[in-house]
């Protein structure tokens, strides 16, 4: 199985090919430019660079939300063009469990932060169980992704009693109030597994693939999973109207 991964839910943009396993080829970058600039001339240059022939693919993967406004509707219009073309599935893998799965076999509950603005984090709860018949491990949910106060979710870090890892772009604007309020064990990831990456978006894809979650390239949208910020200034001014 050969599975095309994009990622363009945050600050980095990220393409990778995955083959039965094997990372054929993966593009990271986070400096600057605009999704719409770097995503497209990424794409060519792993299919430049590995003589992939599209056609081959067997699957579209891409971090489809919550994240960036912007970046997900990027990222979703490039996978669903690719997938229009060349007819093929399309695999909408959570982009925070994706960010999670950075943190494959770790033995600590992970927490994914992503700056959602104005307090809150896109983030989610998840940990890793042995599965002894094929000795792999299986990702858990303890909390689904969502969109919270970072309060909140510290609330309920606090209640699991457990130490935890913490990784995602959040970490760098919350960090100061981490530290405040986190009763726990904690640690932060290391820049090599701190981000979003298309290799993760792909591992998680596979096997959503084989669990059959896929969908077709017309109906696939982004999952926002809360209102853009000119949908919510509407809103409240309506209130008041």
């Amino acid at each position: 199985m050969k599975i095309l991964a994009l990622d363009s839910s945050g600050l980095v943009a990220s393409v990778a090919v995955v083959e039965n396993d094997n990372l054929i080829a993966e593009y990271t970058i986070n400096h600057k430019k605009t999704h719409s600039q770097t995503l497209v001339p990424m794409l060519d240059e792993v299919r430049n660079m590995t003589e992939l022939d599209m056609e081959s693919i067997d699957a579209i993967a891409v971090a489809a939300g919550p994240g960036s406004f912007t970046g997900l509707r990027i990222g979703s219009a490039t996978a669903k063009g690719l997938g229009l073309a060349l007819q093929k599935p399309i695999i909408a893998v959570p982009t925070v469990e994706a960010l999670a799965y950075n943190l494959y076999g770790t033995d600590r509950i992970i927490c994914p932060l992503m700056d959602a603005r104005r307090n809150q984090v896109y983030t989610g709860l998840y940990e890793f169980k042995r599965e002894q018949q094929n000795a792999s491990y299986e990702m858990k949910h303890l909390l689904e992704q969502c969109a919270v106060d970072i309060h909140e979710i510290a609330d309920k870090i606090n209640e699991l009693e457990r130490e935890v890892f913490f990784l995602g772009d959040g970490v760098a604007v919350f960090s100061g109030i981490l530290s405040e309020i986190i009763k726990v064990p904690y640690s932060f990831a290391p820049a090599c597994c701190n981000r979003q990456r298309a290799a993760c978006v792909a591992a998680l894809g596979e096997k959503m693939f084989e669990e059959g979650r896929v969908q077709n390239a017309a109906e696939h949208a982004p999952d926002y999973l809360r209102l853009s910020q000119a949908e919510r200034e509407r809103a409240e001014a309506e209130k008041k109207a």
